[in-house]
């Protein structure tokens, strides 16, 4: 850690000498930016359109996250053989398992199928907004997973790996091209309003990489969104004056702690985030107020319909974060447990429907609103899920976790419209054809983003980690 060209002064010493405190910390972001820091992260080049080890397609990514798993031969796998093979026992011809019961019979898809768009691109009748899309869109049909279980796939898709500790993708994005703005984080989560998803934060978390990277929660339906940046209204006792008394001392004892735990980053990360929370009490107040957005913008998110209102909200929230400067946006569709998300597993009929309603307009108004924008050209969004489900029955109408096989899309920015890749085979059981995994995902983000995913790493306990593991091919197939 040493400050080029300091005749050996740490950069700790060198921050802590000439400015200490939050002084310090904007002393460290302002050489950071211009590459000043021997240690610092790859920073984003303005030529490279924020790529790092190759011209960037992409500049910021938007990622809806369907909680649950959602069911992909009731949404974009069209399967007539289930159809045909209705109510009778499923043979595939070898052994047949399921995660949370006896496999039953053969369960055709209850909801329509209809082809659009130029590319023919079948879409389940669940989804009439998102189906005026699909020339934009290229699917990935033949997705599959490790697991089957919630938890471990949630955290495969979101960090690579089935067990905790990992940074996910974006707190690996945050680390390798920080933010695009000095007032907003680099990494926000919006998660759905009725609860966090499976593994609570986990799937948000920065793991082994500096916590600053963290994704930062913002509850947009919430009364306060941003917990605690601003001092309660019933806080009379809270002054200027005693803000600044508080932060002297604050700094007093940062000085302290850092003295006695030279190697820990917490705190540095945890003063940048008294830094950073200090700006976005100016900015975000603005971003968060939707009124100045006309009402044709607030009807096209369905923000005029109770069914709608909440997911579109964030789905509008999110395109104002990335206009403003946020690198990273996740919006999360679906709570952790049981019901209120895509885990549909007594009966599709009736769970299905309310989840993909409530999501279906306000994605498609997002990606044409994206598009209306010129946003498109530096702007990925992505869909994904943690795994699909069985295509026989789980009870009568019903259907359980299946890691064989699952459908993600991808828009925008670098992304061919109108195409698929990989197919599952004729019951929508497993991938047989361009089987993908989360790191062929991961690795075909990062690439557009400008950088190698074999060549983004952190050192940690002595093996050189990284967001794809040992895994991971860039899906050139999908690629304008």
């Amino acid at each position: 850690m040493r400050l080029l060209g300091n005749n050996g002064v740490t950069r700790r010493e060198f921050l802590w000498r000439y400015g200490g405190g939050l002084g310090g910390i904007a002393m460290a972001h302002l050489l950071g930016q211009h590459g000043l820091l021997a240690d610092a992260a790859p920073q984003p080049r303005a030529d490279l359109n924020g790529g790092v080890h190759h011209r960037a397609r992409v500049r910021r990514v938007v990622q809806l996250f369907m909680n649950g798993g959602v069911s992909q031969m009731d949404t974009f796998d069209h399967k007539p053989e289930l159809a045909r093979l209705h109510g009778q026992k499923f043979d595939p011809g070898s052994h047949v398992e399921a995660a949370t019961s006896a496999p039953g019979n053969v369960l055709k898809s209850p909801f329509e199928f209809r082809q659009h768009g130029q590319c023919g691109r079948w879409v389940s009748s669940v989804f009439p907004h998102l189906a005026t899309c699909v020339d934009d869109i290229a699917f990935l049909m033949g997705m599959a997973s490790k697991t089957n279980v919630h938890g471990p796939a949630s955290y495969m898709m979101n960090t690579g790996f089935v067990s905790p500790g990992f940074p996910c993708m974006g707190a690996w994005i945050s680390y390798a091209l920080g933010g695009l703005s000095d007032n907003l984080p680099a990494f926000v989560v919006l998660p759905d309003a009725r609860g966090l998803p499976y593994n609570q934060k986990g799937n948000f978390s920065s793991g082994f990489l500096p916590v600053t990277h963290q994704g930062t929660i913002i509850n947009a339906a919430a009364p306060t969104p941003i917990a605690d940046l601003f001092s309660p209204a019933r806080a009379k006792q809270i002054t200027k004056e005693s803000e600044r008394d508080g932060l002297a001392l604050l700094n007093k004892l940062n000085r302290q702690h850092l003295s006695e735990w030279p190697g820990d980053s917490r705190l540095e990360s945890r003063i940048t985030s008294y830094e950073l929370a200090a700006k976005m009490q100016l900015s975000a107040p603005e971003l968060l107020d939707l009124s100045g957005e006309s009402e044709t913008t607030r009807k096209a998110y369905g923000l005029d319909a109770k069914e709608t209102e909440e997911f579109g909200r964030r789905c509008l929230l999110a395109r104002r974060m990335l206009e403003r400067g946020v690198r990273f946006v996740q919006v999360w569709s679906g709570a952790g447990g049981p019901t209120n998300n895509w885990d549909n597993h007594a009966d599709i009929v009736k769970e299905l429907p309310p989840m993909a309603n409530a999501s279906d307009k306000p994605v498609a108004a997002l990606l044409k609103d994206l598009k209306a924008r010129g946003m498109f050209e530096d702007t990925l969004l992505v869909w994904s899920t943690e795994f699909g489900r069985m295509p026989f029955a789980q009870g009568s109408t019903g259907r359980d976790h299946n890691g064989g096989t699952s459908v993600s899309w991808l828009a925008g920015a670098g992304i061919k419209g109108g195409v698929a890749h990989g197919q599952s085979d004729e019951w929508s059981w497993k991938a047989t054809i361009g089987r993908t995994y989360c790191y062929d995902l991961h690795a075909t983000i990062l690439h557009l983003l400008g950088i190698d995913h074999e060549k983004l790493t952190f050192r940690h306990n002595g093996s050189d980690r990284r967001l794809t593991d040992v895994h991971g091919e860039v899906i050139k197939e999908i690629l304008a």
